[in-house]
């Protein structure tokens, strides 16, 4: 089985060496490069082409903002998990919005690190639980006209209207309850939401909703 290949940017030796030893305790995982800065995370990113770069923010010079920025508008394929002790939807709004693929906190589990890493490897988004509340409040802040998020989606009116709900962490039966329809009726419009925007669980959902403006 092929090792998913790491690289890790961020200006503090000790972090760097502290994540590669917790990486490399995973057998389908290896760290293939360690970058002290933005300048260099993008030197190494396109020389070693890393299947996940995870990425601090706050590093001298060029910052993990301003790389990640680069990175994806030189369409290098690696995804990034943005690695940070920012716990403020700022920048988990600005970070999903350049097109990271993940978002942990610095104090965090291990684990939590390791799930995001496989997650985003198999394509898909991965925020840190405690944060998807955040998603929410920044959803609230969001317009978009019906006749544009038909025409992006094609989803029906109730299916935004559910969307919006999976978004603020509803399960069926509270969406049901809240709309004054079956659970049942539900249950098919999140399977109808699933289809059309290509996602496999709710809060893959909610990203997308977030990264294309589609929640009131």
């Amino acid at each position: 089985m092929d090792k998913i290949r790491v690289m890790i940017a961020d200006d503090h030796t000790m972090m760097r060496h502290g994540l590669k030893q917790i990486l490399e305790l995973e057998n389908d995982m290896t760290v293939i490069a360690q970058a002290p800065n933005g300048e260099e995370a993008i030197k190494l990113a396109k020389e070693c082409n890393p299947d996940v770069i995870l990425m601090d923010i706050n590093m001298p010079g060029m910052n993990g903002l301003q790389a990640i920025k680069e990175i994806k508008e030189d369409n290098i394929p690696s995804k990034i998990i943005v690695l940070t002790i920012h716990d403020d939807r700022e920048y988990l709004f600005k970070t999903i919005q350049m097109g990271a693929e993940g978002y942990v906190l610095k104090d965090a589990e291990p684990s939590v690190l390791v799930d995001a890493i496989r997650s985003v490897n198999n394509g898909q988004p991965y925020i840190q639980a405690n944060m998807t509340k955040e998603l929410v409040k920044e959803f609230n802040k969001i317009t978009l006209s019906d006749k544009a998020k038909n025409e992006e989606t094609n989803l029906t009116a109730r299916e935004m209207e559910v969307l919006e709900l999976i978004a603020e962490g509803l399960i069926n039966k509270e969406i049901a309850k809240r709309l004054y329809i079956s659970e049942k009726t539900v249950k098919n419009h999140v399977s109808n939401i699933f289809r059309k925007l290509n996602v496999s669980d709710r809060t893959q959902a909610a990203i997308y909703a977030f990264k294309h403006n589609l929640t009131n």
